[in-house]
């Protein structure tokens, strides 16, 4: 069967109304992304460790969560965690979450790696999301037990696009394309496919005590202001309670809550089931996906979100260095500051550490239109085919230490943060142009501001 090729683009960077002041603050406490829960350790474990302020009693549940994201499904039957698939992209939360990191992609997307393709119709579904593609659903999944064809395999390749910033400097993007193969079905010429990287953990639970009212203090979807710049909330549906709620999780700010999040993930990743999602996701096979209960326990199930709630962001470094400093100032006059909210504060949460906190994420969970170039034309529930969900920044510039590389974008293809920068487009566009403005001593101030993040 003859390739089927699609061109897609993605981001790193969205950006928002500014709180209500669009300032990095140079206040003693700076470092403290995370105010008190911060951890600063700087080594190749540094997203892994709990909320520096935790309990005993959390960290127990911690400890226990951790093992749980861990474990190794296998096919059934089974004695312990034999409820991988049939279909599946990978194995346990952690082989696509290396060090509570973010992934890098593969050139071959049939290989057990952190990149995903979503995929749907037209459309929505009853409740208002993605209206599932027949006999794929709305994730592909591209491995899968004995006995039971994958859905495809999907290859990636590179085509390079240059350009000079206005000094004269070189620089290069790349633009992926993927290329499906061997469908198990015919693809439906009207699928829309997205491909999502795997990210960083940490600091999710503090996201989650974001109070709802503040962040619709930043949103200005109708950009009243008129300073271009118009975030959205989106809100999705809760399985928990039965009604729209608030997105904050996700490229798309598509899932309410982190323990829905990990259902989510765990059905659609590993073909695990649980009480969230109790059925299978290969809707085109014939399996017998009645004949047991929930894969995942609700014991396991929140383990895992308490330990995802409970991983710390990592300090800011080099707060007081000469350049570092010049880069703060290049980031706000860059305007990149009203995208991503340098400073916020949380409310309550079940998790009491994670309340009252004054915290550093650098971002409004808005949702923002940031032009064709970065569009995947799939919209998530409120968000249209061009919106995205603005990226946290913190502990960005420990990617490298962590996980061994330096892609970014919602996809990987930016190799470094200034390829990054230069996919903003739509309501982003007019940082990018300051941006190609800059001479080589302010781009690499500020490129060495956001790495100090």
């Amino acid at each position: 069967m003859r390739p089927i090729v699609f061109i897609l683009a993605v981001l790193l960077f969205s950006c928002s109304e500014p709180e209500t002041t669009s300032t990095v603050s140079n206040d003693a406490d700076e470092a403290y992304a995370g105010g008190t829960t911060t951890s600063f350790d700087q080594t190749s474990k540094a997203f892994t460790f709990p909320i520096a302020n935790i309990s005993a009693a959390n960290l127990e549940a911690h400890n226990a969560g951790d093992a749980a994201f861990e474990a190794t499904f296998v096919s059934p039957p089974a004695l312990i965690n034999g409820g991988l698939g049939p279909l599946f992209n990978n194995v346990s939360c952690v082989s696509c979450h290396n060090n509570d990191g973010r992934a890098k992609p593969l050139t071959n997307a049939g290989a057990f790696g952190g990149l995903l393709f979503r995929i749907s119709s037209p459309g929505v579904d009853a409740r208002g999301g993605p209206a599932a593609m027949p006999g794929f659903g709305t994730q592909i999944q591209t491995h899968s037990i004995f006995g039971v064809e994958p859905e495809m395999e999907i290859q990636i390749s590179y085509t390079e696009i240059s350009g000079k910033f206005a000094d004269g400097t070189d620089y290069s993007l790349q633009q992926p394309t993927y290329s499906i193969t061997n469908p198990y079905m015919p693809v439906p010429v009207n699928a829309m496919i997205s491909p999502r990287i795997a990210n960083s953990n940490f600091g999710l639970g503090l996201l989650e005590a974001v109070s709802e009212k503040t962040i619709l203090n930043l949103a200005d979807e109708n950009d009243t202001n008129g300073d271009g710049i118009s975030g959205k909330a989106n809100y999705v549906y809760d399985f928990a309670s039965d009604k729209m709620m608030l997105g904050r999780f996700g490229w798309k700010a598509s899932q309410p809550t982190l323990i829905q999040q990990s259902a989510a993930a765990a059905n659609n990743d590993m073909g695990v089931t649980s009480s969230y999602f109790p059925n299978e996701t290969s809707l085109g096979q014939a399996q017998d996906v009645t004949a047991h209960g929930p894969e995942m326990s609700d014991e396991e199930l929140r383990g895992i979100t308490v330990y995802l709630q409970t991983l710390a962001p990592p300090a800011r470094r080099n707060v007081s260095d000469a350049t570092v400093m010049k880069g703060k100032t290049m980031f706000v006059q860059a305007q990149c500051a009203t995208c991503h909210t340098p400073k916020m504060q949380t409310g309550s949460h079940t998790i009491a550490e994670l309340s009252n906190q004054t915290i550093r994420p650098f971002t409004d969970l808005l949702l923002h239109d940031m032009g064709d170039g970065l569009a995947d034309n799939r919209p998530d529930y409120l968000a249209d085919g061009r919106e995205w969900r603005t990226a946290p920044l913190w502990g960005i510039g420990l990617t490298k230490i962590v996980n061994g590389h330096t892609n970014f974008l919602h996809d990987g293809r930016a190799r470094n943060l200034t390829e990054a920068i230069l996919w903003h487009g739509g309501e982003a566009e007019n940082s990018k142009q300051l941006f190609l403005k800059m001479g080589a001593a302010d781009r690499n101030s500020l490129i060495k501001f956001i790495e100090s993040l």
